[in-house]
Order: structure tokens, then sequence, then C-alpha cells
């Protein structure tokens, strides 16, 4: 029976008091926080997590929506003659080199001429791979500016994900024609696919998947505040029923101003603005705030004593392809941050955590030969350093326990504008981890042609949902059949498990 959930009820007073009561059973008697990381920290003592029994999840989201058709290429005649030539638009061709091309010396910084060929790689097309049958006859290359993603994919520690896209039923090209079927809200609008990719709704939308996951995996947590963390703002995808998602830059959490140190030139008035804020009171809202202010303060001075003591190597610099100089990688640097927290894991308590992270620029409507080619180039030169930092962390290699997946608003034209391309739907994306089946695709790769099974007009039609990439994450982090039906309302609709994951 087709299965149709396009959103979730909006919180209602009957939630507010089940997430308070399940706050609070983790931190005392008092009432659920109102706020982002106005959340408490128990005075526990125990530390039980070990890498043997810890996962955790990671989402890299890219902002703007990636040219996927950019980053992972098929390079059969019949497809990659169409590439070119839809690609090869005055005043400036964005169509990349077959593999093999020599990097010329003339052209524009990173233009297709000076990067060279694409990078061939070899799947495996194992049985395991959902969907091998329809890819095993082709061949494959990934953008020229990602050469750690390349080893990673030899060295099976990261799978592409096909034609992914957040869908409400299987669409084939004939349903979409003739708009017969569901299909998500508002495809093309940056805010509503962003929101849709997390959320699994349009925006809006308050509650993601990854903080689902996070609410079903809590209770494993000694700690549960420090379950859904976010290092890079506040992202949907973090937050749960129950799950707050604890929000932390590159030194760590941030603290509240003016608690410490000297306030107004005088360090007796912090320390007075501070046993203010936190004292009892006997007006109930009064005595409300202040316990909430003290169990963040108390969260954040925990959260800083474990993330100082965990160490992980900084990232070197990157080259970028524009311009041939050494510069800081934000993206790297974010997740350093992740890898830092991971190795404090046993200071914090936990046994499962999603983390977010993200990086934007994707909109590549123009200058998408620069543009691009230095995006890609950053996430590749992040995931191999991530892989390192993982491999290198205090009590041992915990590559195999944590999972990185990309995602973004929704994939690009299949023709060029001129310069860059426009807004799609269908694009392929990463998953990377030593729990992952890698060196392989899993789902269709579709042919690079305009109209063909999987496409229409300019854009892909996704066959690969979100659902499903979920679920395959879901299901290794711990989460049951039955649980996964409620955090993915969809599911019933697709494939459960795309197979990409050791479980």
């Amino acid at each position: 029976m087709l299965t149709l959930k396009t959103s979730r009820l909006d919180a209602t007073r009957r939630r507010f008091l089940r997430q308070a009561s399940a706050v609070s059973a983790s931190v005392g008697s008092a009432a659920a926080p109102f706020a982002l990381n106005l959340a408490t920290l128990g005075t526990s003592s125990a530390q039980t997590s070990s890498g043997g029994d810890y996962k955790a999840i990671v989402c890299l989201f890219l902002y703007g929506g990636n040219d996927a058709s950019h980053m992972v290429l098929r390079t059969d005649d019949v497809s990659f003659n169409e590439y070119t030539r839809l690609r090869s638009v005055a005043p400036e061709s964005i169509a990349l080199k077959k593999p093999g091309t020599p990097i010329a010396n003339t052209g524009m910084a990173a233009s297709p001429d000076r990067l060279g060929g694409v990078r061939a790689i070899a799947p495996k097309f194992l049985a395991t791979a959902n969907n091998s049958a329809d890819n095993n006859a082709l061949t494959f290359a990934l953008h020229p500016s990602m050469p750690e993603v390349a080893n990673l994919f030899s060295q099976s520690r990261l799978a592409i994900l096909a034609n992914a896209g957040p869908l409400v039923v299987p669409l084939t090209r004939a349903d979409y024609v003739a708009n017969i079927k569901p299909r998500p809200k508002a495809i093309g609008s940056h805010n509503d696919q962003q929101s849709t990719w997390q959320a699994l709704g349009p925006e809006g939308a308050k509650i993601g998947w990854g903080g689902r996951l996070g609410d079903l995996m809590a209770a494993g947590n000694s700690n549960t505040v420090f379950t859904s963390i976010s290092v890079s703002g506040n992202a949907v995808f973090s937050a749960g029923d129950v799950v707050f998602q604890y929000q932390v830059g590159g030194n760590g959490a941030t603290q509240i101003g003016g608690l410490s140190g000297n306030l107004f030139g005088s360090a007796t008035a912090a320390a007075t603005l501070k046993t203010i804020v936190t004292a009892t009171n006997q007006h109930v809202f009064a005595n409300e705030y202040g316990a909430i202010v003290k169990r963040s303060v108390d969260a954040q001075a925990n959260f800083q004593t474990a993330f100082a003591a965990s160490t992980a190597a900084a990232p070197t610099q990157y080259t970028q392809p524009s311009n041939n100089q050494m510069a800081n990688n934000g993206l790297a640097q974010q997740l350093q941050t992740v890898a830092r927290i991971i190795g404090a894991r046993a200071g914090l308590g936990a046994k499962r955590q999603v983390f977010f992270v993200s990086m934007g620029g994707f909109d590549t409507h123009d200058n998408q030969n620069p543009n691009q080619a230095d995006l890609l180039a950053r996430i590749s030169h992040a995931l191999g350093y991530f892989d390192t930092a993982l491999a290198g962390l205090a009590g041992g290699d915990m590559r195999s326990a944590v999972t990185l997946f990309t995602a973004s608003d929704f994939g690009r034209t299949l023709t060029s504008n001129g310069d860059g391309t426009d807004h799609g739907w269908g694009a392929h994306h990463f998953v990377s981890g030593g729990a992952v089946n890698g060196g392989d695709i899993y789902g269709r790769f579709p042919q690079f042609i305009q109209n063909a099974a999987d496409s229409n007009g300019n854009a892909y039609i996704p066959v690969t949902s979100v659902d499903t990439i979920g679920a395959t994450v879901g299901r290794w982090f711990g989460a049951s059949d039955s649980q996964l039906d409620t955090v993915f309302p969809n599911l019933r609709n697709f494939t459960r498990d795309l197979g990409f994951m050791k479980v």
C-alpha cells in the first residue's frame, strides 16, 4: 500500500510536555530548556563510553546546490559526448576533459584545459551494490580536483550514491510529465529543498531526521545534551523531538558573556552577575530561568574540560585550483572540531552522536570553472584529512565508528547557461568511513542525456530517495526497522537499505 506523508505536525502542548519530561529525567528535576544550548550536563561521573560501542553520523551539507554532474561523471562515449556538447557553450566552456587528457599551460586558471582530464575510478560492481547491474557496463570518473576522494574510493572507504534526492514516491519520467504522482514541494527552491533534505519537509519544518535518530539513541548516552552537535550554526537536521542541538565552534562551546573575567572593568561584577542570573527565586519563571542558565553554564564548563583534553592534528593547507596558492580549508577545520569531540567521547558520556558541518558557495550560476574547482578541492582535502584524523585519535582508529555523508539542496541542470548551471533536482553524493562498503556506486547512475529515462528536460529525476539513504545509515547507527519508519515517513515506498553500510 502506498504511503504518503509529506509533513509532520507542529509542536503541540502534549509533545512539549513529553520533551520536558524526557530532558528533565536526564538532568534532574528541573524542566526542559527553552533555548539551544540551555541544557544541563549531569553531575554523574560515569564515563562508560568507549570506541568499541561508539558510533557517529556526520552530515556534510553543501549549501547552494552542488553540480554533482561535474563531481562524478559517466565517461562512456554516449554520455561523455553529450555532456561535452551540452556544456561547451559560449562564452566559456565548462565541459571537463576526458580521462588521460594532459594538463595544458594555456587558458584561464581552473579552466578544463588547465585542470586536465577527469580522474578515472574503477567501481567494484559487487552484488551488494544495489542496482549494480545497471552500472557495471559503464566507466566513471571524478572531478580533477578530487585526488583524496579518488584515494578513499580505491581504498574502499568511500562510496558514491547515484542520482539521489528528496522524493515522496518513486517517479519515472512518464509519471513526472503526466503529473500523476506526488512530489516534494517547491523543487528548485533553496530554502525548501535544504529543509526537505534535512527534515523531509519544506521550509518551516522543525525536526530533522538527524535529530530524530538522536532521539532514538540518546538514552545510551550518560549525558544526552551532547547527542546532537552542530559545528556550523543552527541546522534543522540536528533538531529532534527530545534532543536539542548543541552548537559549538572551533574553540568549543560558547560561554554566556559577562559571567567570567572582567565586566565593566571589574572581576567582582562578573561574579555578581553570575550569582544573580543563576540564583534561586520564589517566582516560578524567574527560578526556572536561573536553573536553565546554571545548567547551560555547567554544560559549557564540562564540555570545555573534555574538549580541551582531546586533540586532533591540525589540517594542512590545500592548493586552490583557481590560483595555485596554498590556503586554509574551513571545512577541514570544522571536521577537526568533530574529531576532537569524538576524541572526547568518554568525558562527554557519549556512545551515539550526530554531527552537522557545512560549506556554502555551490549556487554556481556563473564562474563555475574556478568556483566549483575550488569547492570540490576543499571537499576532497577535508575528507582526506578527516579520514587521517580519525585513524590517529587517542584511544585508537575510529574510522569504522564514524560515517560521513554529503547532502545538498539539489543538483544542477545538465546544460550550461554560458559559464555556469542552474537549479536541478537529483544529484550524486558521497558516503565515507570505515564501516562503508566503499569502492562502489549505489543506485542507478543516469545517462547524461536530456529527457532520458531518469531526466526531464534539464534535470535528473532522483532514483535514490533521501529516506533510503537515511534509513541505511540509521540502521547501522542502531535504529530498528519500526523506528526507522517513524523517522522516515515515506520509507515504505522505497528500498529500505541500499547496502552501502557494513551492518
